[in-house]
Protein backbone atom coordinates (compact mmCIF):
# COMPACT_ATOMS: atom_id res chain seq x y z
CA UNK A 1 0.00 0.00 0.00
CA UNK A 2 1.33 3.44 -0.91
CA UNK A 3 1.34 6.33 1.53
CA UNK A 4 -1.54 8.76 1.46
CA UNK A 5 -1.30 12.43 0.48
CA UNK A 6 -3.30 15.43 1.64
CA UNK A 7 -4.85 15.68 -1.82
CA UNK A 8 -6.62 12.31 -1.65
CA UNK A 9 -7.54 12.37 2.06
CA UNK A 10 -11.30 12.34 2.62
CA UNK A 11 -11.95 13.08 6.32
CA UNK A 12 -15.67 12.31 6.12
CA UNK A 13 -15.29 8.89 4.53
CA UNK A 14 -12.39 8.10 6.85
CA UNK A 15 -14.54 8.88 9.89
CA UNK A 16 -17.49 6.89 8.54
CA UNK A 17 -15.49 3.75 7.81
CA UNK A 18 -13.46 4.00 11.03
CA UNK A 19 -16.68 4.05 13.04
CA UNK A 20 -18.11 1.23 10.97
CA UNK A 21 -15.07 -0.94 11.72
CA UNK A 22 -15.35 -0.13 15.42
CA UNK A 23 -18.99 -1.20 15.11
CA UNK A 24 -17.88 -4.53 13.67
CA UNK A 25 -15.57 -5.05 16.64
CA UNK A 26 -18.40 -4.23 19.04
CA UNK A 27 -20.53 -6.85 17.28
CA UNK A 28 -17.67 -9.33 17.72
CA UNK A 29 -17.55 -8.36 21.40
CA UNK A 30 -21.29 -8.79 21.88
CA UNK A 31 -21.19 -12.20 20.19
CA UNK A 32 -18.44 -13.48 22.46
CA UNK A 33 -19.98 -11.96 25.58
CA UNK A 34 -23.37 -13.56 24.96
CA UNK A 35 -22.29 -16.91 23.52
CA UNK A 36 -19.44 -17.88 25.89
CA UNK A 37 -20.09 -20.23 28.80
CA UNK A 38 -17.41 -19.47 31.39
CA UNK A 39 -17.80 -16.72 33.96
CA UNK A 40 -14.39 -15.22 33.20
CA UNK A 41 -15.66 -14.39 29.68
CA UNK A 42 -19.41 -13.77 29.94
CA UNK A 43 -19.28 -12.38 33.46
CA UNK A 44 -15.99 -10.51 33.79
CA UNK A 45 -15.53 -9.75 30.06
CA UNK A 46 -11.90 -10.81 30.17
CA UNK A 47 -11.53 -10.89 26.40
CA UNK A 48 -10.78 -8.55 23.52
CA UNK A 49 -11.50 -8.27 19.83
CA UNK A 50 -9.52 -6.46 17.17
CA UNK A 51 -8.92 -6.26 13.43
CA UNK A 52 -5.54 -6.25 11.72
CA UNK A 53 -4.69 -5.63 8.08
CA UNK A 54 -3.63 -8.50 5.86
CA UNK A 55 -0.04 -7.28 6.12
CA UNK A 56 -0.21 -7.50 9.94
CA UNK A 57 -0.80 -3.97 11.21
CA UNK A 58 -3.24 -3.27 14.02
CA UNK A 59 -6.16 -1.40 12.47
CA UNK A 60 -8.75 -1.09 15.23
CA UNK A 61 -9.62 -2.50 18.65
CA UNK A 62 -12.59 -0.47 19.97
CA UNK A 63 -12.89 -1.32 23.72
CA UNK A 64 -10.34 -4.15 23.77
CA UNK A 65 -8.19 -4.53 26.88
CA UNK A 66 -4.82 -2.82 26.30
CA UNK A 67 -2.83 -5.87 27.42
CA UNK A 68 -4.66 -8.01 24.85
CA UNK A 69 -4.91 -5.96 21.72
CA UNK A 70 -1.71 -3.94 21.45
CA UNK A 71 0.06 -7.13 20.37
CA UNK A 72 -2.61 -8.43 17.98
CA UNK A 73 -0.41 -7.83 14.96
CA UNK A 74 2.29 -10.10 16.43
CA UNK A 75 -0.16 -12.98 16.42
CA UNK A 76 -1.43 -12.35 12.91
CA UNK A 77 2.20 -12.18 11.77
CA UNK A 78 2.82 -15.58 13.40
CA UNK A 79 -0.22 -16.99 11.59
CA UNK A 80 1.10 -15.77 8.25
CA UNK A 81 4.61 -17.05 8.98
CA UNK A 82 3.47 -20.51 10.06
CA UNK A 83 0.78 -20.95 7.40
CA UNK A 84 2.76 -19.43 4.54
CA UNK A 85 1.31 -20.25 1.15
CA UNK A 86 -1.29 -22.57 2.70
CA UNK A 87 -3.32 -19.67 4.16
CA UNK A 88 -6.82 -19.93 2.68
CA UNK A 89 -10.30 -18.47 2.96
CA UNK A 90 -12.30 -20.51 5.45
CA UNK A 91 -9.30 -21.01 7.75
CA UNK A 92 -9.32 -20.30 11.45
CA UNK A 93 -6.29 -20.58 13.72
CA UNK A 94 -5.90 -21.07 17.47
CA UNK A 95 -2.97 -19.25 19.04
CA UNK A 96 -1.86 -19.14 22.68
CA UNK A 97 1.93 -19.32 22.39
CA UNK A 98 3.68 -16.51 24.34
CA UNK A 99 6.86 -17.14 22.34
CA UNK A 100 5.29 -16.30 18.99
CA UNK A 101 3.26 -13.21 19.72
CA UNK A 102 0.63 -14.15 22.28
CA UNK A 103 0.31 -12.70 25.78
CA UNK A 104 0.27 -15.86 27.94
CA UNK A 105 -0.94 -19.40 27.48
CA UNK A 106 -4.20 -18.66 29.30
CA UNK A 107 -5.41 -16.40 26.45
CA UNK A 108 -6.79 -18.46 23.58
CA UNK A 109 -6.84 -16.35 20.41
CA UNK A 110 -8.92 -17.12 17.33
CA UNK A 111 -7.52 -15.77 14.06
CA UNK A 112 -9.60 -15.66 10.87
CA UNK A 113 -7.95 -14.40 7.66
CA UNK A 114 -10.47 -12.37 5.66
CA UNK A 115 -10.17 -12.68 1.89
CA UNK A 116 -11.86 -10.33 -0.58
CA UNK A 117 -11.66 -11.31 -4.26
CA UNK A 118 -8.89 -13.73 -3.39
CA UNK A 119 -6.78 -11.14 -1.55
CA UNK A 120 -6.01 -11.38 2.15
CA UNK A 121 -7.16 -7.92 3.28
CA UNK A 122 -7.76 -8.36 7.02
CA UNK A 123 -7.44 -10.76 9.94
CA UNK A 124 -10.15 -10.86 12.60
CA UNK A 125 -8.78 -11.47 16.11
CA UNK A 126 -10.82 -12.68 19.09
CA UNK A 127 -8.83 -13.33 22.27
CA UNK A 128 -10.38 -14.74 25.44
CA UNK A 129 -8.93 -15.65 28.83
CA UNK A 130 -9.78 -19.24 29.69
CA UNK A 131 -11.00 -20.68 32.98
CA UNK A 132 -8.73 -23.71 32.52
CA UNK A 133 -6.11 -24.70 29.93
CA UNK A 134 -4.91 -28.01 31.37
CA UNK A 135 -2.18 -26.60 33.61
CA UNK A 136 -0.69 -28.73 36.37
CA UNK A 137 -2.90 -26.77 38.80
CA UNK A 138 -6.47 -25.63 38.07
CA UNK A 139 -5.48 -22.08 37.18
CA UNK A 140 -4.14 -20.21 34.17
CA UNK A 141 -1.80 -18.22 36.46
CA UNK A 142 1.03 -20.59 37.43
CA UNK A 143 3.11 -18.24 39.56
CA UNK A 144 5.37 -21.01 40.84
CA UNK A 145 6.08 -22.64 37.47
CA UNK A 146 9.83 -22.69 36.80
CA UNK A 147 9.28 -22.99 33.07
CA UNK A 148 6.68 -23.63 30.40
CA UNK A 149 6.92 -27.38 30.94
CA UNK A 150 6.00 -27.00 34.60
CA UNK A 151 2.90 -25.04 33.61
CA UNK A 152 1.49 -28.03 31.75
CA UNK A 153 -0.75 -26.20 29.27
CA UNK A 154 -1.35 -27.28 25.70
CA UNK A 155 0.41 -24.72 23.49
CA UNK A 156 -0.97 -23.81 20.06
CA UNK A 157 1.37 -21.63 17.95
CA UNK A 158 -1.18 -20.51 15.33
CA UNK A 159 -2.56 -24.02 14.79
CA UNK A 160 -5.27 -24.41 12.13
CA UNK A 161 -8.59 -25.39 13.74
CA UNK A 162 -10.83 -24.86 10.70
CA UNK A 163 -10.17 -25.57 7.04
CA UNK A 164 -12.74 -24.58 4.45
CA UNK A 165 -15.05 -23.59 7.35
CA UNK A 166 -14.95 -27.19 8.65
CA UNK A 167 -13.64 -28.00 12.13
CA UNK A 168 -10.33 -29.81 12.58
CA UNK A 169 -11.59 -32.22 15.23
CA UNK A 170 -8.08 -33.41 16.20
CA UNK A 171 -7.44 -30.18 18.09
CA UNK A 172 -10.85 -30.28 19.74
CA UNK A 173 -10.18 -33.82 21.00
CA UNK A 174 -6.81 -32.76 22.39
CA UNK A 175 -8.35 -29.94 24.40
CA UNK A 176 -11.36 -31.89 25.59
CA UNK A 177 -9.10 -34.66 26.86
CA UNK A 178 -6.81 -32.28 28.78
CA UNK A 179 -9.02 -29.47 30.09
CA UNK A 180 -10.84 -30.02 33.39
CA UNK A 181 -14.13 -28.48 32.24
CA UNK A 182 -14.29 -29.65 28.59
CA UNK A 183 -17.90 -28.70 27.87
CA UNK A 184 -17.42 -25.21 29.30
CA UNK A 185 -14.21 -24.81 27.27
CA UNK A 186 -15.89 -26.04 24.09
CA UNK A 187 -18.67 -23.48 24.47
CA UNK A 188 -16.07 -20.74 24.81
CA UNK A 189 -14.15 -22.20 21.85
CA UNK A 190 -17.21 -22.01 19.58
CA UNK A 191 -18.00 -18.49 20.85
CA UNK A 192 -14.48 -17.30 19.99
CA UNK A 193 -14.65 -18.73 16.48
CA UNK A 194 -18.13 -17.29 16.03
CA UNK A 195 -16.93 -13.85 17.08
CA UNK A 196 -14.14 -13.88 14.48
CA UNK A 197 -16.50 -15.24 11.79
CA UNK A 198 -18.94 -12.39 12.45
CA UNK A 199 -16.12 -9.96 11.67
CA UNK A 200 -15.27 -11.86 8.49
CA UNK A 201 -18.85 -11.55 7.27
CA UNK A 202 -19.16 -7.86 8.14
CA UNK A 203 -15.80 -6.93 6.61
CA UNK A 204 -16.78 -8.61 3.35
CA UNK A 205 -20.05 -6.65 3.40
CA UNK A 206 -18.10 -3.44 4.05
CA UNK A 207 -15.83 -4.08 1.07
CA UNK A 208 -18.83 -4.92 -1.12
CA UNK A 209 -20.51 -1.64 -0.17
CA UNK A 210 -17.57 0.73 -0.66
CA UNK A 211 -15.32 -1.24 -2.98
CA UNK A 212 -11.92 -2.73 -2.24
CA UNK A 213 -9.99 0.30 -3.49
CA UNK A 214 -11.96 2.65 -1.23
CA UNK A 215 -11.25 0.40 1.76
CA UNK A 216 -7.54 0.28 0.93
CA UNK A 217 -7.54 4.06 0.69
CA UNK A 218 -9.25 4.22 4.08
CA UNK A 219 -6.52 2.09 5.65
CA UNK A 220 -3.85 4.46 4.33
CA UNK A 221 -5.77 7.52 5.48
CA UNK A 222 -6.59 6.10 8.90
CA UNK A 223 -2.99 5.23 9.69
CA UNK A 224 -1.76 8.58 8.40
CA UNK A 225 -4.38 10.47 10.44
CA UNK A 226 -3.58 8.44 13.57
CA UNK A 227 0.13 9.04 13.19
CA UNK A 228 -0.44 12.76 12.71
CA UNK A 229 -2.55 12.92 15.88
CA UNK A 230 0.27 11.18 17.74
CA UNK A 231 2.79 13.63 16.30
CA UNK A 232 0.69 16.52 17.57
CA UNK A 233 0.39 14.97 21.03
CA UNK A 234 4.14 14.38 21.36
CA UNK A 235 4.95 17.91 20.22
CA UNK A 236 3.07 19.31 23.22
CA UNK A 237 5.71 17.66 25.43
CA UNK A 238 9.12 19.06 26.36
CA UNK A 239 12.33 17.44 25.17
CA UNK A 240 13.23 15.41 28.22
CA UNK A 241 14.40 12.06 29.53
CA UNK A 242 12.19 10.56 32.23
CA UNK A 243 13.41 7.77 34.52
CA UNK A 244 11.25 5.79 36.88
CA UNK A 245 11.45 2.68 39.03
CA UNK A 246 9.15 0.22 40.67
CA UNK A 247 9.14 -3.32 42.02
CA UNK A 248 7.02 -6.44 42.06
CA UNK A 249 6.45 -8.03 45.47
CA UNK A 250 8.78 -10.71 46.86
CA UNK A 251 7.94 -14.37 46.29
CA UNK A 252 9.33 -16.48 49.15
CA UNK A 253 12.97 -17.54 48.94
CA UNK A 254 12.87 -17.43 45.14
CA UNK A 255 12.46 -13.63 44.99
CA UNK A 256 13.19 -12.39 48.54
CA UNK A 257 13.40 -8.74 47.42
CA UNK A 258 10.88 -8.94 44.61
CA UNK A 259 11.53 -7.91 41.01
CA UNK A 260 13.03 -4.43 40.56
CA UNK A 261 11.87 -2.61 37.43
CA UNK A 262 13.40 0.33 35.59
CA UNK A 263 12.21 2.40 32.65
CA UNK A 264 13.81 5.26 30.73
CA UNK A 265 11.55 7.36 28.48
CA UNK A 266 13.16 9.69 25.95
CA UNK A 267 10.76 12.28 24.53
CA UNK A 268 11.87 14.07 21.36
CA UNK A 269 9.18 16.55 20.31
CA UNK A 270 11.23 17.75 17.31
CA UNK A 271 11.28 14.25 15.82
CA UNK A 272 7.86 13.52 17.36
CA UNK A 273 9.17 10.26 18.83
CA UNK A 274 9.01 8.56 22.22
CA UNK A 275 11.53 5.87 23.06
CA UNK A 276 10.91 3.45 25.90
CA UNK A 277 14.08 1.76 27.15
CA UNK A 278 13.62 -1.37 29.29
CA UNK A 279 17.14 -2.73 28.79
CA UNK A 280 18.18 -2.14 32.41
CA UNK A 281 16.06 -4.87 33.96
CA UNK A 282 16.93 -8.22 35.51
CA UNK A 283 17.15 -11.49 33.63
CA UNK A 284 14.26 -13.92 33.40
CA UNK A 285 13.19 -15.32 36.75
CA UNK A 286 12.53 -18.99 37.52
CA UNK A 287 8.80 -18.57 38.01
CA UNK A 288 5.74 -17.40 36.10
CA UNK A 289 6.27 -13.63 36.37
CA UNK A 290 8.22 -13.17 33.12
CA UNK A 291 6.72 -10.92 30.48
CA UNK A 292 6.16 -12.15 26.94
CA UNK A 293 7.22 -9.66 24.28
CA UNK A 294 3.56 -8.96 23.56
CA UNK A 295 2.87 -8.14 27.23
CA UNK A 296 5.99 -6.01 27.62
CA UNK A 297 5.06 -4.01 24.54
CA UNK A 298 1.38 -3.68 25.37
CA UNK A 299 1.83 -2.61 28.99
CA UNK A 300 4.45 0.06 28.27
CA UNK A 301 2.55 1.41 25.27
CA UNK A 302 -0.60 1.53 27.42
CA UNK A 303 1.26 3.62 29.98
CA UNK A 304 2.29 6.07 27.25
CA UNK A 305 -1.24 6.43 25.91
CA UNK A 306 -2.65 6.89 29.43
CA UNK A 307 -0.44 9.96 29.82
CA UNK A 308 -1.24 11.56 26.44
CA UNK A 309 -4.31 12.96 24.70
CA UNK A 310 -6.87 10.19 25.18
CA UNK A 311 -8.49 10.86 21.80
CA UNK A 312 -5.43 9.69 19.83
CA UNK A 313 -6.41 6.47 17.99
CA UNK A 314 -4.59 3.34 19.14
CA UNK A 315 -3.32 1.57 16.04
CA UNK A 316 -0.31 0.99 13.82
CA UNK A 317 -0.25 4.64 12.75
CA UNK A 318 0.18 6.04 16.25
CA UNK A 319 2.44 3.13 17.26
CA UNK A 320 4.93 4.25 14.61
CA UNK A 321 5.81 7.14 16.93
CA UNK A 322 6.85 4.84 19.79
CA UNK A 323 10.13 2.96 19.76
CA UNK A 324 10.83 0.14 22.23
CA UNK A 325 14.26 -1.01 23.36
CA UNK A 326 13.95 -4.55 24.74
CA UNK A 327 16.52 -7.11 25.81
CA UNK A 328 16.49 -10.85 25.13
CA UNK A 329 16.27 -13.03 28.23
CA UNK A 330 14.84 -10.20 30.33
CA UNK A 331 11.96 -10.32 32.81
CA UNK A 332 10.50 -7.25 31.07
CA UNK A 333 11.66 -7.77 27.52
CA UNK A 334 11.82 -10.78 25.22
CA UNK A 335 11.83 -14.00 27.28
CA UNK A 336 14.29 -16.81 26.73
CA UNK A 337 12.56 -20.13 26.12
CA UNK A 338 11.34 -22.05 28.11
CA UNK A 339 10.90 -19.52 30.94
CA UNK A 340 7.32 -19.28 32.11
CA UNK A 341 5.21 -16.27 31.13
CA UNK A 342 2.12 -17.69 32.83
CA UNK A 343 1.35 -14.52 34.83
CA UNK A 344 2.58 -12.21 32.07
CA UNK A 345 -0.70 -10.37 31.54
CA UNK A 346 -1.00 -8.96 35.04
CA UNK A 347 1.59 -8.56 37.81
CA UNK A 348 4.77 -7.22 36.19
CA UNK A 349 2.67 -5.85 33.34
CA UNK A 350 0.57 -3.85 35.81
CA UNK A 351 3.77 -2.46 37.31
CA UNK A 352 5.03 -1.42 33.87
CA UNK A 353 1.80 0.46 33.11
CA UNK A 354 2.13 2.22 36.46
CA UNK A 355 5.77 3.25 36.27
CA UNK A 356 5.39 4.54 32.70
CA UNK A 357 2.26 6.62 33.29
CA UNK A 358 3.49 7.97 36.63
CA UNK A 359 6.84 8.94 35.08
CA UNK A 360 5.04 11.66 33.14
CA UNK A 361 4.08 13.34 36.43
CA UNK A 362 7.74 14.40 36.60
CA UNK A 363 6.78 17.00 33.99
CA UNK A 364 4.75 18.75 36.68
CA UNK A 365 1.14 19.53 37.55
CA UNK A 366 -1.25 18.49 34.83
CA UNK A 367 0.85 15.60 33.50
CA UNK A 368 0.83 11.86 34.07
CA UNK A 369 -1.16 9.85 36.58
CA UNK A 370 -0.56 8.22 39.93
CA UNK A 371 -0.10 4.46 40.09
CA UNK A 372 -3.29 2.46 39.76
CA UNK A 373 -4.33 -0.19 42.22
CA UNK A 374 -3.28 -3.75 41.50
CA UNK A 375 -3.33 -7.23 42.97
CA UNK A 376 -4.80 -10.46 41.63
CA UNK A 377 -5.69 -11.56 45.14
CA UNK A 378 -8.69 -13.24 46.76
CA UNK A 379 -11.11 -11.14 44.71
CA UNK A 380 -9.49 -12.38 41.49
CA UNK A 381 -8.73 -15.97 42.49
CA UNK A 382 -9.31 -19.10 40.44
CA UNK A 383 -11.71 -21.38 42.33
CA UNK A 384 -12.28 -25.03 41.54
CA UNK A 385 -13.73 -28.21 42.97
CA UNK A 386 -16.74 -30.51 42.71
CA UNK A 387 -20.29 -29.15 42.60
CA UNK A 388 -22.53 -31.09 44.99
CA UNK A 389 -25.62 -29.67 43.27
CA UNK A 390 -24.96 -31.38 39.92
CA UNK A 391 -23.62 -34.87 40.64
CA UNK A 392 -20.26 -33.56 41.83
CA UNK A 393 -19.36 -32.23 38.40
CA UNK A 394 -16.03 -30.41 38.16
CA UNK A 395 -16.02 -26.63 38.04
CA UNK A 396 -13.25 -24.10 37.43
CA UNK A 397 -13.69 -20.36 37.21
CA UNK A 398 -11.58 -17.22 37.33
CA UNK A 399 -13.27 -14.77 39.69
CA UNK A 400 -13.28 -11.02 39.20
CA UNK A 401 -15.36 -10.11 42.23
CA UNK A 402 -13.31 -7.28 43.71
CA UNK A 403 -11.56 -4.46 41.89
CA UNK A 404 -8.46 -2.50 42.71
CA UNK A 405 -8.84 1.28 42.96
CA UNK A 406 -8.02 3.55 40.05
CA UNK A 407 -5.26 6.17 40.15
CA UNK A 408 -5.75 9.85 40.80
CA UNK A 409 -5.20 11.99 37.70
CA UNK A 410 -4.59 15.70 37.05
CA UNK A 411 -8.32 16.40 36.95
CA UNK A 412 -10.25 13.47 38.45
CA UNK A 413 -10.36 11.03 41.33
CA UNK A 414 -9.61 7.36 40.75
CA UNK A 415 -12.22 5.11 39.20
CA UNK A 416 -13.81 2.74 41.76
CA UNK A 417 -14.35 -0.06 39.20
CA UNK A 418 -10.89 0.33 37.69
CA UNK A 419 -9.95 -3.34 37.97
CA UNK A 420 -6.27 -3.50 37.05
CA UNK A 421 -3.87 -1.20 35.14
CA UNK A 422 -3.65 -3.66 32.22
CA UNK A 423 -7.44 -3.65 31.83
CA UNK A 424 -7.97 0.12 32.34
CA UNK A 425 -11.52 -0.25 33.67
CA UNK A 426 -12.76 -2.11 30.58
CA UNK A 427 -13.55 -5.40 32.30
CA UNK A 428 -16.72 -6.08 34.24
CA UNK A 429 -16.91 -7.01 37.90
CA UNK A 430 -18.59 -10.35 38.56
CA UNK A 431 -22.20 -10.45 39.68
CA UNK A 432 -22.35 -11.95 43.17
CA UNK A 433 -25.66 -13.59 42.39
CA UNK A 434 -24.51 -15.15 39.11
CA UNK A 435 -21.29 -16.49 40.65
CA UNK A 436 -23.35 -18.14 43.39
CA UNK A 437 -25.74 -19.61 40.83
CA UNK A 438 -22.97 -20.95 38.60
CA UNK A 439 -20.78 -22.40 41.35
CA UNK A 440 -21.20 -23.80 44.88
CA UNK A 441 -19.73 -20.68 46.44
CA UNK A 442 -21.13 -18.52 49.24
CA UNK A 443 -20.03 -14.88 49.09
CA UNK A 444 -20.19 -13.37 52.57
CA UNK A 445 -19.56 -9.75 51.67
CA UNK A 446 -18.20 -7.44 49.01
CA UNK A 447 -17.54 -3.86 50.09
CA UNK A 448 -15.43 -0.75 49.69
CA UNK A 449 -12.91 -0.01 52.44
CA UNK A 450 -13.11 3.63 53.62
CA UNK A 451 -9.84 5.51 53.75
CA UNK A 452 -7.85 3.11 51.55
CA UNK A 453 -7.41 5.24 48.44
CA UNK A 454 -4.21 7.28 48.23
CA UNK A 455 -4.91 10.80 49.49
CA UNK A 456 -4.27 13.66 47.09
CA UNK A 457 -5.63 16.75 45.43
CA UNK A 458 -7.31 14.06 43.38
CA UNK A 459 -7.43 10.89 45.43
CA UNK A 460 -7.03 7.30 44.36
CA UNK A 461 -10.10 5.09 44.52
CA UNK A 462 -10.55 2.96 47.65
CA UNK A 463 -9.81 -0.75 47.78
CA UNK A 464 -12.48 -3.45 47.65
CA UNK A 465 -12.70 -6.27 50.18
CA UNK A 466 -14.40 -9.63 49.63
CA UNK A 467 -14.99 -12.84 51.59
CA UNK A 468 -16.27 -16.19 50.34
CA UNK A 469 -16.11 -19.95 50.85
CA UNK A 470 -17.60 -23.23 49.64
CA UNK A 471 -21.19 -24.18 50.29
CA UNK A 472 -20.55 -27.89 50.76
CA UNK A 473 -17.51 -29.67 49.28
CA UNK A 474 -13.90 -28.41 49.56
CA UNK A 475 -12.83 -25.63 47.20
CA UNK A 476 -9.33 -25.00 45.87
CA UNK A 477 -8.42 -21.30 45.74
CA UNK A 478 -5.36 -20.03 43.86
CA UNK A 479 -4.13 -16.47 43.41
CA UNK A 480 -0.82 -14.81 42.35
CA UNK A 481 -1.11 -11.46 44.11
CA UNK A 482 1.12 -8.40 43.89
CA UNK A 483 0.83 -5.22 45.96
CA UNK A 484 1.08 -6.82 49.41
CA UNK A 485 4.54 -5.33 50.06
CA UNK A 486 4.90 -2.52 47.53
CA UNK A 487 1.60 -0.59 47.29
CA UNK A 488 0.67 1.74 44.41
CA UNK A 489 2.50 5.05 44.71
CA UNK A 490 1.11 8.56 44.58
CA UNK A 491 2.71 11.39 42.62
CA UNK A 492 3.36 15.11 43.17
CA UNK A 493 2.70 14.81 46.89
CA UNK A 494 -0.11 12.25 46.57
CA UNK A 495 -0.10 9.34 49.02
CA UNK A 496 0.17 5.65 48.25
CA UNK A 497 -2.89 3.41 48.14
CA UNK A 498 -3.76 0.61 50.54
CA UNK A 499 -1.72 -2.57 50.07
CA UNK A 500 -3.32 -5.97 49.51
CA UNK A 501 -3.87 -8.40 52.38
CA UNK A 502 -5.53 -11.82 52.69
CA UNK A 503 -6.66 -14.21 55.42
CA UNK A 504 -8.05 -17.68 55.85
CA UNK A 505 -10.85 -17.74 58.43
CA UNK A 506 -11.21 -21.12 60.13
CA UNK A 507 -14.48 -22.71 61.19
CA UNK A 508 -13.70 -21.52 64.74
CA UNK A 509 -13.24 -17.93 63.54
CA UNK A 510 -9.45 -17.95 63.88
CA UNK A 511 -7.70 -15.79 61.27
CA UNK A 512 -4.50 -16.81 59.47
CA UNK A 513 -2.83 -14.23 57.24
CA UNK A 514 -1.92 -15.69 53.85
CA UNK A 515 1.07 -15.01 51.58
CA UNK A 516 0.76 -13.06 48.35
CA UNK A 517 1.08 -16.25 46.26
CA UNK A 518 -1.49 -18.69 47.61
CA UNK A 519 -2.63 -22.22 46.74
CA UNK A 520 -5.18 -23.21 49.36
CA UNK A 521 -7.98 -25.69 50.00
CA UNK A 522 -10.86 -24.42 52.12
CA UNK A 523 -13.66 -26.54 53.52
CA UNK A 524 -17.23 -26.00 54.54
CA UNK A 525 -17.58 -23.30 57.23
CA UNK A 526 -14.13 -21.92 56.35
CA UNK A 527 -13.63 -18.94 54.09
CA UNK A 528 -11.07 -16.52 52.72
CA UNK A 529 -11.19 -12.76 52.84
CA UNK A 530 -8.94 -10.19 51.27
CA UNK A 531 -8.65 -6.84 49.60
CA UNK A 532 -7.17 -5.55 46.38
CA UNK A 533 -5.06 -2.38 46.46
CA UNK A 534 -6.28 1.21 46.53
CA UNK A 535 -5.13 3.66 43.86
CA UNK A 536 -2.39 6.22 44.43
CA UNK A 537 -3.19 9.90 44.93
CA UNK A 538 -2.32 12.80 42.62
CA UNK A 539 -1.12 16.08 44.12
CA UNK A 540 -1.03 17.52 47.62
CA UNK A 541 -3.99 16.40 49.81
CA UNK A 542 -4.03 19.85 51.42
CA UNK A 543 -4.94 21.32 48.02
CA UNK A 544 -8.05 19.17 47.71
CA UNK A 545 -11.34 21.04 47.44
CA UNK A 546 -12.95 20.88 50.91
CA UNK A 547 -16.33 20.12 49.31
CA UNK A 548 -14.84 17.00 47.77
CA UNK A 549 -13.50 15.91 51.17
CA UNK A 550 -16.94 16.44 52.72
CA UNK A 551 -18.54 14.39 49.94
CA UNK A 552 -15.98 11.61 50.43
CA UNK A 553 -16.73 11.37 54.15
CA UNK A 554 -20.49 11.40 53.63
CA UNK A 555 -20.17 8.67 50.97
CA UNK A 556 -17.73 6.75 53.23
CA UNK A 557 -14.90 6.83 50.72
CA UNK A 558 -12.95 8.62 53.44
CA UNK A 559 -13.01 8.68 57.23
CA UNK A 560 -13.44 11.77 59.43
CA UNK A 561 -10.04 11.10 61.04
CA UNK A 562 -8.24 11.06 57.67
CA UNK A 563 -10.16 14.15 56.62
CA UNK A 564 -8.72 16.01 59.61
CA UNK A 565 -5.24 14.45 59.80
CA UNK A 566 -4.37 14.19 56.10
CA UNK A 567 -6.65 16.63 54.26
CA UNK A 568 -6.81 19.17 57.08
CA UNK A 569 -10.60 19.49 56.85
CA UNK A 570 -12.54 20.07 60.08
CA UNK A 571 -16.27 19.43 60.31
CA UNK A 572 -19.03 20.73 62.50
CA UNK A 573 -22.33 18.91 62.84
CA UNK A 574 -25.35 20.74 61.44
CA UNK A 575 -27.80 18.05 62.48
CA UNK A 576 -27.98 14.46 63.76
CA UNK A 577 -27.00 12.97 60.39
CA UNK A 578 -25.20 15.82 58.65
CA UNK A 579 -21.80 17.45 58.57
CA UNK A 580 -20.64 20.85 57.44
CA UNK A 581 -17.13 22.16 56.82
CA UNK A 582 -15.88 24.52 59.50
CA UNK A 583 -14.08 26.96 57.20
CA UNK A 584 -12.11 28.82 59.85
CA UNK A 585 -11.00 25.68 61.67
CA UNK A 586 -10.05 24.08 58.35
CA UNK A 587 -7.86 27.05 57.39
CA UNK A 588 -6.08 26.81 60.74
CA UNK A 589 -5.67 23.04 60.50
CA UNK A 590 -4.25 23.17 56.97
CA UNK A 591 -1.83 25.87 58.01
CA UNK A 592 -0.69 23.73 60.97
CA UNK A 593 -0.14 20.68 58.75
CA UNK A 594 1.86 22.67 56.20
CA UNK A 595 4.02 24.23 58.91
CA UNK A 596 4.74 20.81 60.42
CA UNK A 597 6.22 19.46 57.18
CA UNK A 598 10.01 19.07 57.12
CA UNK A 599 11.92 21.72 55.17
Amino acid sequence: MTETTEADFDPYMTAIIANRIDGIIREMTNTLLRAARSGVINGARDFSCSICTGDNRLLASAEGLPIHIFGSHMQTQAMCDFAGDTLREGDCYLHNDPYSGNTHAGDHTYLVPVFVDGEHLFTAVAKAHQADIGNALPTTYMAGAKDQYAEGALIFPAVRIQRGYEMVEDVVRMCRSRIRVPDQWYGDFLAGIGSARIAERRLKELCAKYGTEQIKAFVRHWFAYSEQRMVQAIRTLPKVTLKNTGAHDPFGELLPDGIPLNVVIDIDPDAAMIEIDLMDNVDNVDCGFNESEACTSASTIAGIFNALDTSVPRNYGSFRRIRLKLRDGCVAGRPQFPHSCSVGTTNVADRLVNIVQSAFAQLGEGWGLAEGGLGMGAGCAVVSGKDHRVDNAAYVNQLFLANAGGPGSPNADGWVTYGLPVAAGLMYRDSVEIDELKHPIAIRFLRLMPGTGGAGKFRGAPAMEVAYGPKERPMEVIWPCDGTVYPPKGVLGGHEGQRCRHWKIGANGQEEELPNITVLTIRKDEYVKGNQAGGGGYGDPLDRDVRRVLHDVLERYETPDRARDIYGVVFSASGPDALEVDEAATDRRRSELRSARPG
